[in-house]
């Protein structure tokens, strides 16, 4: 591992600061991925600015019923915060879904969503990764790409973002509040992650030294009878292979709202619009179920060795959505 400097900050205008000093410096929040990185030699920051000091550690409801996240906040908190519970189930149950109790005690908000998307090849040095090295090539294309992805991808990466929390927050449009020397800004998650193309190293659009200060949820009625379904290899830490984020809205039968959000099939999460607009005013049956999923998968191309996850989306969104249109009649 390299050697590195390590500088603990007090407030946002002090790490961002230290960070802006130095190109070469990381944030360090939870460091339950960075850290990782950096053992392996992925990462080589010349800098680590501790944020885990700073003000950011709250969840506050707001009046008109969205709710404000701290960057700070580590997922245990904000999985067992009752306001989140209540009125957004499904982000409850897609932090419960990740990782392992003790990591979810360290890893952050802020951390979760900027942890990199990787697949093995990204984590071995030995081996070529244009998100490593850009223009060393993707050999999971023609390699070992079981788990990777099925939409969105490019010959340059076919890798898929492992945030479980992220696929939720998608789901119910959360915006993303960061801080950089300029001042404040902010991004909606929908354009937080980029579109991989021939740059998949470039993972989001937050401006160079940005700080991730806040994620805050619009309300949403819908959100508070929602749910996450993951499905994995082995029964508990394990990535997902597949995920579905989903919130459905029945009246007298008939779909009225639809939020609807996949995991482990791209490069981020993967808000289903396509979907979502063939829901809404549709019957609430399992046909119209798997039509909507129909048609926002019919945009997969998957790999030799990955389509099973085309059918296995299918089946989990007709799954989910007919347990929350069951649940809406009672």
């Amino acid at each position: 591992m390299r050697e590195f400097d390590y500088r603990r900050a007090d407030d946002v205008t002090g790490a961002v600061a230290l960070l802006g000093a130095d190109p070469d410096a990381r944030y360090l929040g939870g460091g339950t991925n960075l850290v990782d990185l950096m053992k392996t030699g992925v990462e080589r920051p010349a800098r680590l600015v501790d944020v885990r000091s700073l003000p950011l550690d709250r969840i506050e409801p707001a009046a008109d019923g969205g709710l404000r996240i701290g960057a700070t906040v580590t997922n245990s908190d904000l999985a067992a915060h009752p306001v989140v519970r209540e009125r957004y189930p499904a982000l409850t149950q897609a932090v419960l879904a990740g990782a392992s109790g003790q990591l979810r005690n360290m890893a952050t908000v802020g951390g979760n969503l900027l942890q990199r998307t990787r697949c093995g090849y990204f984590a071995d040095v030995t081996k070529p990764c244009n998100k490593r090295a850009p223009g060393s090539g993707c050999p999971a294309v023609g390699g070992e790409h079981r788990n990777h992805a099925v939409l969105g991808a490019s010959e340059h990466c076919v890798a898929v973002h492992p945030s479980d929390m992220g696929v939720a927050l998608t789901a119910f449009d959360a915006t993303v509040a960061y801080e950089t020397t300029d001042g404040p800004g902010e991004l909606p998650l929908a354009d937080f992650y980029l579109p991989v193309g021939d740059t998949p190293h470039r993972e989001t659009a937050l401006p160079p030294g940005a700080l991730i200060t806040y994620v805050t949820l619009p309300p949403a009625r819908l959100a508070a009878r929602s749910r996450y379904r993951k499905v994995r290899e082995r029964a508990s830490y394990a990535f997902a292979i597949g995920s579905v984020a989903a919130a459905l809205e029945v009246s007298d039968g008939v779909v009225c709202d639809a939020r609807l959000a996949f995991g482990a099939v791209a490069s981020r999460p993967w808000r289903a619009r396509l979907a979502e607009r063939v829901l809404t005013g549709a019957p609430a049956t399992a046909e119209y179920f798997a039509a909507a999923a129909d048609a926002e998968l019919a945009a997969a191309r998957p790999l030799p060795g990955n389509g099973y996850k085309v059918t296995l989306l299918r089946n989990l969104v007709v799954a989910v959505l007919s347990e929350l249109a069951e649940e809406a009649t009672r």
